[in-house]
């Protein structure tokens, strides 16, 4: 499926289909339309990553 497709089937605008491809942040509710497209869970989609810059401030998470 290519990204026009995706736009179309889920629902969702260009810039959050742009921002998706650059590795940004969008909005949760943006991810369950597009879980709802693709009949699928968030976590099938999404990863959690830890951020760098707070365990580098912290030491910990």
């Amino acid at each position: 499926m290519n990204k026009q497709d995706l736009k179309k089937l889920s629902g969702v605008s260009t810039a959050s289909i742009a921002k998706l491809g650059k590795g940004e942040n969008i909005q949760t509710d943006v991810l369950l339309k597009i879980c709802r497209a693709l009949r699928c869970n968030i976590t099938d989609i999404m990863e959690l990553t830890q951020d760098e810059d707070i365990t580098n401030k912290s030491g910990k998470l």
